[in-house]
């Protein structure tokens, strides 16, 4: 029997009335927000940035794809990885589908992540994903939007992501690397260990293209990324929340037939 509390149709319609004024005014400070996102001061990009794509190589401006606004998806996938990183994979389920809507709003949306185009394309088709992804295997791209570190960096409490400065990375002895249980069971799934895995980072950058000037306009991380994470938008909704009890998802051709 449920614990949960039971009511009337009308208590529940009158508890619902309180929980939609609450909701109206996420959506309202929701819509303050993003105004206050667009008001932020451009960065002009100084730097040639070289990218692999499927049509060739590439440069920042051609990711716009003819667009005048684009949206990148930095995609955890390391040049040492054997697959991408679950969590990036599950978000890209979500927007695979939206980006032809996108692009007929004068918006190109492009993962890019370090691994080398072919490794890109062979985990695409796996995934029978059709968005572009391009690779970032030569570019200072993922350092520079501050998705990327290195070893040394790892190791001297040099790695600043999400606009804060991180502690000092554990490693583990008798192990490559250590962290937290998620890291290393999605470190497992990516065949790789825990410290290189945790080198590369999620996170997503926008951009403008204006007289042929590209500019840097946003970034976020971590749980900066929730709102792009379609399968939560949906457990915030469903009756029991996202209910976690730790790591449940997986890649969506991991899980046991239902």
């Amino acid at each position: 029997m449920t614990t949960h509390k039971i009511g009337t149709r009308d208590e529940w319609l009158a508890a619902r009335l309180r929980l939609l004024e609450a909701e109206k005014e996420l959506t309202r400070r929701g819509d303050e927000v993003a105004r206050q996102r667009r008001e932020l001061p451009w960065i002009r990009v100084g730097k040639d940035y070289r990218f692999d794509t499927d049509e060739g190589a590439a440069s920042l401006t051609d990711l716009f794809r003819g667009r005048s606004q684009l949206l990148v998806y930095h995609f955890m996938f390391g040049p040492d990885y054997e697959a991408g990183c679950p969590s990036c994979s599950a978000i890209a389920d979500g927007f695979n589908g939206i980006v032809t809507h996108l692009a007929n709003h004068d918006v190109a949306l492009t993962a890019v992540s370090r691994a080398p185009l072919a490794k890109l394309q062979a985990y695409k088709r796996r995934m029978g994903w059709s968005f572009p992804w391009a690779s970032s295997f030569r570019s200072d791209f993922n350092t520079d939007f501050n998705v990327w570190f290195t070893e040394e960096q790892q190791r001297g409490g040099g790695i600043e992501y999400n606009y804060q400065r991180e502690p000092v990375f554990e490693w583990r002895a008798g192990q490559e690397g250590g962290g937290a249980d998620a890291e290393d069971q999605f470190a497992a799934m990516c065949g790789t260990d825990t410290a290189t895995y945790h080198r590369d980072r999620p996170g997503m950058s926008a951009f403008a293209l204006e007289d042929g000037v590209v500019y840097h306009t946003y970034s976020t991380y971590a749980r900066g990324l929730d709102a792009l994470w379609g399968m939560y938008q949906w457990l915030d909704r469903a009756p029991l929340g996202r209910n976690e009890t730790g790591v449940w998802w997986r890649r969506h051709d991991e899980y046991d037939s239902q």
